[in-house]
């Protein structure tokens, strides 16, 4: 390999490992990320400083400054059902064109507020909050101290955002609350996590889990904290599917292979579970003229791995890596089955920008709702499953740790 082939592979390494998270380039901003969102252009209809509408209801909070953040609401001048505008669990089978179309309605309104602000409430916190606790949208008022800007933001981890502005007042209407999460927000001793398990449990959807605990609304007396909403985003996928894997060690173990098969926004998502005992691996293959191998001339590839007994440090690959298991606990604990797994995604050209986690959380828990296709042998699983793969076998087998295990490491069982 060249210099300049070496240099070229650490930068799409770097690129992958980065995504606009850590700024491993030292860049002030991500410049692949400037690039994408010039992609889609708007004629922007929110050119005002003053919004009426019914907010999907939305909240938000941001990185930049901690601990000193910006929060709040996502509002729109459109009345009437837009709870969509804020639903990732409601977007599989957009495209991005709608996505895009559905953030660049949300304008986000701004305000600096301190993450221990909960302990120190202001009207306009007040107001988030009760937001967050809505089961329903809500008539909202927002003004700003100048027009939002014509801004698309994304971001690896989250949706995408439309145009922003400093927050000057904010209003809402009278709203119907959901019980189980206000019981929650009044429980002054329910730690955060088990807040998080009995409303997941209760049906309540991760999106709005997210939304609560990222206003500070779970936790012990004065130990609640404003969280950013990209870090809420996988530190709840993270808490669900951790709780869940306690049950799924439990369970006897599968007795065939199974591949699951799901195309969507031009990835292909394919998961293989096999009769093992728990083991968990994602890899993703970026194509070249993705937004993270823009310049490359072949995929870039890249996983993470957990063994039975877990991981203790943060997955590289980012958020998605948790994501993605919290859809496959959430399958096995349906069936009440224990298996290894593995998901392989090819993210093609058509995938013109980042849209957020959910895609993965969605885009998995649709294909594990679908019949697999079973096989008696790895062998034969591998082999279909890279028929509806354009990267062949070998150079998935030569990045997972999980596949070199299975075909290659002796069991004990074998000499019993």
């Amino acid at each position: 390999m060249t210099l300049s082939e070496k240099n070229t592979y650490f930068l799409r390494e770097q690129c992958l490992y980065c995504k606009a998270e850590k700024m491993l380039c030292g860049k002030s901003s991500c410049p692949i990320i400037v690039k994408a969102s010039r992609i889609v252009k708007y004629q922007t209809k929110m050119n005002f400083k003053e919004i009426y509408g019914d907010t999907p209801p939305g909240v938000f909070v941001g990185s930049e400054g901690y601990p000193k953040v910006f929060v709040g609401p996502l509002v729109t001048p459109y009345h009437g059902n837009t709870e969509i505008l804020d639903a990732p669990e409601r977007w599989i089978g957009k495209n991005i064109d709608e996505i895009i179309n559905y953030r660049y309605s949300l304008i986000r309104g701004k305000i600096r507020s301190n993450i221990s602000e909960p302990q120190n409430s202001s009207r306009i916190l007040d107001s988030l909050q009760e937001l967050a606790m809505a089961s329903k949208p809500v008539e909202s008022e927002a003004t700003f101290s100048k027009k939002p800007d014509n801004k698309l933001s994304l971001s690896s981890e989250t949706q995408p955002f439309g145009p922003s502005a400093s927050l000057k007042t904010f209003k809402i209407s009278s709203l119907k609350v959901d019980k189980r999460i206000e019981k929650a927000y009044y429980d002054r001793d329910l730690r955060a996590t088990e807040a998080i398990q009995d409303l997941y449990l209760q049906g309540i959807s991760v999106t709005r889990i997210q939304k609560a605990f990222s206003m500070g609304m779970f936790g012990l007396g004065n130990k609640r904290k404003i969280v950013p909403t990209k870090w809420t985003i996988t530190a709840i996928d993270n808490d669900i599917s951790l709780k869940s894997l306690e049950k799924v060690k439990q369970f006897e173990l599968i007795d065939e292979y199974r591949v699951y098969i799901f195309h969507n926004l031009d990835n292909i998502f394919v998961t293989i579970l096999l009769p093992e005992n728990w083991k968990f691996e994602w890899i993703e293959a970026w194509f070249p003229r993705t937004t993270w191998n823009e310049n490359g001339s072949s995929p870039a590839i890249m996983g993470d791995y957990e063994p039975y007994w877990g991981r203790k440090t943060y997955a590289n690959i980012g958020g998605c890596y948790y994501s993605a298991r919290l859809a496959i606990t959430e399958r096995l604990i349906r069936e009440r089955k224990q298996a290894s797994a593995l998901v392989l995604r090819e993210i093609h050209p058509g995938y013109i920008l980042p849209v957020g986690v959910w895609n993965v959380r969605e885009s998995l828990r649709t294909a594990l709702r679908s019949n697999p296709n079973k096989f008696d042998t790895l062998d034969s699983a591998m082999k279909y499953a890279c028929k509806n793969l354009t990267i062949p076998f070998q150079k998935w087998l030569e990045r997972s740790t999980l596949l070199r295990q299975s075909f290659y490491q002796r069991k004990i069982s074998e000499y019993l």
